[in-house]
């Protein structure tokens, strides 16, 4: 008995399940699905080039591997947590991965690869965390705890935590990171929608996001270069535009059906096949077929987080809900986005599918967060029962028959 206790650590074994909403359920195992097709594809994308580079092939997949089983037991944790700990506790982790954040760009602790600072090196040079990832999970709880709380809290509360998030945006965006930096600001906007903040502030801001990113594409060459590239990736195939033709090359070649896993051709000669360019590895290797499943999946999933945040009663948690749903959907589609051509080439790893350890910690905690969301979508409003207009006498008053209840709450599921 004690062994099996022990067991339930992982998420496979864990027997609560069967009294989770349906909702809780079908997110749980889409997210496995999703994470073990992702462990699959990534194992064909990353074997050449890590066999070339360390003389073992299967090197980033044992490292996914690992860090996906530490992902699980985070998962299930997460899942177990009320959110209202989670809540609780989210501005401490916060304010230390913000630091993380900035301590990037510090000589010396920052690593940088291609051109960007965005990773911590801890012990050696092959352990590396990337706080811009770690960071998203705990802005959206505190994202949902501010806006769902708008009209409750005084203005230099409000100010001051738009300030942080302001924070957090420009130390992603010095690194320089301006997918992820969007990625982050569209997620805070959508909390924001979803909150029914005023349409002119959310116009405003949007307005300032739109400047901010022409700005940095103005006064950054590399990114200005990139743009111009997506317009006619083929007028400068060896140079700026080698990515997207390499990648739109591998999805032309999987055709209907695709070449068969492990059997992709453009995986030999697309850089960062693994990470930002998986989706046209997955492409060639199981076709259109594959791909309008794989398009399906996170439709399916976003539909079901969504149809959480419809149920939600506390305006808190159907928050929660919205933000995580968003950013796991939108990440996906912007990523499929850069593969296929139709949004300028950015580093934004596709999620569950990519290699990162920090992007498969960010994710799976991002889900436990939907999931837990939906676990609590049940909890019922706080009612307010009308005052009787028959006075009582002193007596009534220490009577338990004649008490009034105040409220009445139903605990999640």
């Amino acid at each position: 008995m004690k062994l099996f206790q022990i067991f339930q650590v992982f998420p496979f074994f864990d027997r609560t399940v069967d009294k989770w909403a349906t909702e809780a359920r079908l997110l749980r195992w889409l997210t496995f699905l999703w994470l073990f097709a992702g462990l699959a594809v990534l194992f064909s994308a990353s074997y050449p080039v890590a066999d070339i580079a360390f003389k073992d092939g299967t090197l980033y997949f044992k490292y996914q591997l690992a860090w996906a089983a530490i992902g699980l037991l985070i998962f299930n944790v997460i899942v177990h947590l009320p959110l209202r700990f989670m809540l609780k506790i989210s501005p401490v982790f916060l304010f230390i991965i913000l630091a993380m954040l900035y301590a990037t760009h510090i000589p010396g602790i920052g690593t940088t690869r291609n051109a960007a600072t965005r990773w911590l090196s801890v012990g050696s040079s092959s352990f590396l965390l990337q706080p811009s990832e770690l960071i998203k999970p705990f802005l959206i709880l505190q994202a949902a705890q501010l806006f769902g709380n708008w009209s409750r809290t005084h203005w230099k509360v409000r100010f001051g935590w738009i300030f942080v998030f302001l924070l957090v945006l420009g130390g992603i965006l010095m690194q320089p990171s301006l997918s992820v930096t969007a990625l982050c600001g569209i997620t805070l906007w959508l909390i924001a929608l979803g909150a029914g903040l005023p349409s002119l502030q959310l116009l405003g801001t949007a307005a300032l996001g739109t400047c901010v990113a022409i700005a940095s594409a103005t006064f950054r060459e590399y990114q200005r270069r990139r743009i111009m590239s997506f317009l006619d990736p083929w007028q400068d195939q060896a140079g700026d535009g080698y990515q997207l033709v390499q990648s739109l090359m591998a999805i032309g070649s999987g055709g209907l059906w695709g070449t068969g896993f492990g059997l992709s051709q453009q995986k030999l000669f697309l850089p960062i096949q693994y990470t930002d360019f998986i989706f046209a590895v997955f492409a060639e290797e199981f076709g259109l077929f594959g791909a309008v499943c794989l398009l399906l999946l996170v439709m399916f999933y976003g539909t079901i987080g969504l149809a959480v945040t419809y149920k939600c009663k506390d305006p808190v948690v159907r928050l929660v809900a919205l933000g995580s749903t968003s950013l796991i959907v939108v990440q996906s589609i912007l990523n499929v986005g850069v593969a296929t051509g139709v949004l300028p080439t950015t580093g934004l790893p596709f999620p569950f599918l990519s290699y990162g350890g920090s992007s498969t910690l960010s994710c799976l905690f991002i889900a436990g967060l939907l999931i837990r969301s939906a676990r609590e979508m049940s909890a019922a409003d706080v009612i307010q029962f009308a005052k009787s207009s028959v006075p009582r006498t002193k007596s009534d008053r220490h009577d338990p028959k004649t008490k009034r209840q105040d409220k009445i709450e139903v605990s999640p599921r």
